[in-house]
């Protein structure tokens, strides 16, 4: 089943847990201490690791969706 990856950059704090989990969806940028969303809609095979970064992040800046 395909997925979306919501992520709200206003919320983070730059902890980069998400980077760590998930480095195929997320990149990280040094210049505003934030994350950057890569994927939005990433292979169902990263939904594991997509769930991870949702979980691991202390500021809750990301969720998990179901896509149609």
């Amino acid at each position: 089943m395909s997925f979306k990856v919501l992520f709200e950059p206003g919320k983070c704090q730059g902890y980069a847990n998400c980077l760590i989990e998930a480095p195929e969806i997320w990149d990280f940028d040094d210049s505003n201490d934030r994350a950057v969303l890569k994927v939005e809609n990433p292979e169902p095979g990263l939904r594991s690791k997509a769930e991870a970064s949702a979980r691991c992040c202390p500021a809750q800046a990301i969720r998990i969706e179901e896509s149609s």
